[in-house]
């Protein structure tokens, strides 16, 4: 680094200078180990329904969005603007310009309407579509849904060197040197907010990939969710290979599961396992149920320092070995050796082979509690202590769901238990996946073919390999929230609507895509004079061309041409032409004026986000006109919002009188007086607009 100063100090210009000695000094704080990536320019978005005013950051449309212009004047059709980072005026069409907005910048998303299909008018139950870029959209589902999603599935952009994806709005190909770079950098700043999203008590994140990027991607989940456990499985997706040439042909893909908290796979009857498990020498004869080991491994967080709350003693008869209890937590500064246990008893510690003091794996009032339960359970006395065991979370629920056989009880009281004999084929899935339904050409291609008889998207999945894979997790969840932020095609949500009409579960799923054409449509469009924001350009774009319809088709049980669909999905009596019962409300994101959002002005543009906040429960309310009511009372919403606080007393009666009614927004800048009101409504959750909305997005880099 020396050297390097050095020859800084040789540059001649001051400004350049200290552009060079930052970057430099941004460099070497990189951390050294580990994945080790480019962070890249900040990605900026194109807001092709905001108008252009005075001060605005704008970019040209059929430039790089990442080259920004500040607005200084608008003469007629022509705006008199600056780059950034220069002094030199320029002017530019009107229409050549879009309004972006930038990494860091605090923006205020709405959800403006698009379309609606209700196939089930009596159902409170409504999926969502958003067409936005996904960063935004992700930023208004954490102030929607921060910690209460069950599962998110995604697949993103492989990054295969083709023209498969684009990194500010540019397409990221093999002549792209950082490619990988700006990979990473994009799926970091999208999984950091998909983490705040998940219930951190039960949760799954599933990422599909490739060979391209699965290296990458693996180290970048291990560094962003060191608290979960992860697990890659590979999936037959292409059974007769795709050929490369001078290579092996390609026929798998990959899936990285992250099992958040107490996530685990929920596996009895699946017919997945039973077909792809037929090698008649896996007879599990041995029914036991191995329970989980009560000492914590270091290599777990398991050490004293990590977890000091689970430092403590058990205690023992010293004749008999005797469970008695656990003894008291030490303080982290406490020598375990000042502990004296009860006269006749023997204190055991949770001690690592090599003299580490480790943890155990329960706190005292949980290990109790499983005690009380029987599934507490020790090994032999051998004078110092007993091994301990205890039945997990994922084995209590399979006990609970009737999969065990208690045979008997040991000399503690504990349950011995067996898996169920009916249930012996009851096998973890494999982590090699090979079934002809996960067949992407059979069950992905064609099977989309079907509703619009042409290709308009490349690569789907195939539905039933999503609907297996979440199936795993979902199962006993029949409420589960499910997000993809990279819905493509919308096989997502398609898979939920199969797995809910298969058990008449009421799951409900977000999809997020953006708008974007394919390379060719972009290119003919251009000729003919079109720009993105174009009603013609639009109408092509993935979530109006093909994840819109598709969801249409497979819920209305029709193809694009309105002809019924054929068949019946695999494995089930379940008509195609029969659809889903189910309804989906189509939003696009749009962006608010903070000033007009603190005034209350945009109240009929806030409705939508109010109505997912809620829980989407019911049609999404509309406002006619631009008069803003009182209140809004809506049991079939289960929602109210008082704007005027001067009519709280017949609001706080209707509220009240309504036990539907689960969450309250209130109107006031006073927050006392909104605590004072909120404390007299019997509603679950209450929010004071607008500034829980507005605090929300303050956003910057910093933050997220």
């Amino acid at each position: 680094m020396a050297a390097i100063n050095d020859l800084i100090n040789q540059i001649d210009n001051p400004e350049l200078q200290a552009r060079i000695q930052a970057e430099v000094d941004r460099m070497n704080k990189q951390k050294k180990f580990g994945l080790v990536f480019e962070e890249h320019l900040p990605e900026c978005t194109p807001l092709y329904d905001i108008p252009i005013k005075q001060g605005s950051t704008v970019a040209r449309k059929t430039g790089k969005v990442s080259e920004n212009y500040v607005v200084l004047k608008i003469e007629e059709d022509t705006v008199i603007c600056m780059p950034k980072g220069s002094k030199d005026e320029v002017k530019i069409p009107l229409t050549d310009l879009v309004a972006v907005a930038e990494f860091g910048e605090a923006i205020y998303p709405c959800l403006r309407p698009v379309d609606t299909i209700c196939n089930a008018p009596d159902s409170e139950l409504w999926h969502t579509l958003i067409e936005a870029d996904n960063y935004h959209a992700l930023q208004l589902l954490e102030y929607l849904y921060a910690g209460k999603v069950d599962c998110i599935y995604i697949d993103p952009p492989y990054n295969t060197g083709a023209k498969d994806w684009k990194y500010n709005n540019d397409y990221v190909d093999n002549n792209d040197a950082y490619r990988h770079s700006k990979w990473l950098s994009m799926m970091q700043k999208r999984l950091r907010i998909a983490k705040k999203l998940l219930n951190s008590k039960d949760s799954v994140l599933i990422v599909t990939i490739d060979e391209k990027e699965y290296l990458h991607l693996g180290c970048l989940l291990e560094e962003m969710f060191p608290e979960a456990r992860l697990q890659m499985i590979s999936s037959v997706i292409n059974p007769k290979g795709n050929r490369r040439d001078n290579e092996f042909s390609r026929c798998e893909e990959y899936i990285f599961f992250i099992y958040v908290g107490n996530a685990y796979i929920i596996s009895n009857g699946s017919d997945m396992l039973r077909d792809a498990i037929k090698d008649d020498n896996v007879e599990q004869k041995d029914r036991s149920v191995r329970l989980r080991a009560l000492l914590r491994q270091a290599s777990n967080h398991g050490k004293r320092t990590d977890r000091p709350n689970l430092f403590y003693p058990l205690i023992f008869k010293k004749d008999t070995g005797e469970f008695l209890g656990p003894g008291p937590v030490p303080n982290i500064e406490e020598d375990r050796n000042t502990y004296e246990p009860p006269e006749g008893t023997v204190a055991m510690w949770p001690i690592g082979s090599n003299g580490t003091e480790l943890t155990w794996n329960l706190q005292p009032e949980t290990l109790m509690a499983k005690q009380r339960q029987h599934f507490l359970s020790f090994g032999k006395w051998n004078g110092k202590g007993r091994t301990g065991y205890y039945l997990s979370e994922s084995q209590e629920n399979n006990f609970n769901n009737g999969m065990y056989d208690i045979v008997g009880q040991d000399e503690d009281g504990a349950y011995i238990i067996e898996l169920k004999s009916s249930l012996d084929k009851d096998i973890r899935p494999l982590t090699i996946w090979h079934k002809k339904s996960h067949s992407a050409s059979e069950y992905g291609t064609m099977l989309l073919n079907g509703f619009f008889h042409d290709r308009r998207f490349s690569f789907p999945k195939s539905l039933y390999a999503v609907k297996d894979t979440l199936r795993f997790f979902v199962a006993n969840k029949p409420n589960a929230l499910i997000i993809d932020f990279f819905a493509g095609s919308g096989t997502t949500q398609h898979a939920v609507n199969l797995l809910n009409a298969e058990d008449g579960g009421h799951r409900r799923c977000i999809m997020v895509t953006n708008n974007e054409v394919s390379v060719d449509e972009a290119k003919s469009l251009t000729k003919q004079g079109y720009h993105p924001g174009d009603p013609e350009w639009e109408k092509l774009g993935i979530a109006r061309y093909v994840t819109w319809p598709r969801t249409v088709c497979s819920i209305e049980g029709h193809d694009v041409n309105g002809n019924p669909l054929k068949g019946n999905y695999l494995g089930s009596d379940i008509s195609m032409a029969d659809g889903f019962k189910s309804n989906v409300a189509y939003f696009k994101l749009g962006f608010l004026d903070k000033t007009s959002v603190a005034l209350g002005r945009q109240f009929k543009e806030m409705l939508p986000t109010l109505w997912m906040k809620a829980g989407s429960y019911g049609p999404c309310p509309e406002q006619d006109g631009d008069e803003i009511p009182a209140m809004l009372v809506l049991p079939e919403n289960k929602l109210a919002i008082l704007t005027e606080e001067s009519a709280f007393p017949d609001f706080q009666a209707k509220v009240n009188a309504q036990p539907e009614i689960q969450t309250v927004f209130i109107v006031t800048d006073y927050e006392a007086g909104y605590r004072a009101m909120a404390k007299n409504l019997n509603a679950s959750n209450t929010y004071q607009l607008y500034r829980d909305y507005l605090d929300n997005f303050r956003i910057n880099t910093g933050r997220n």
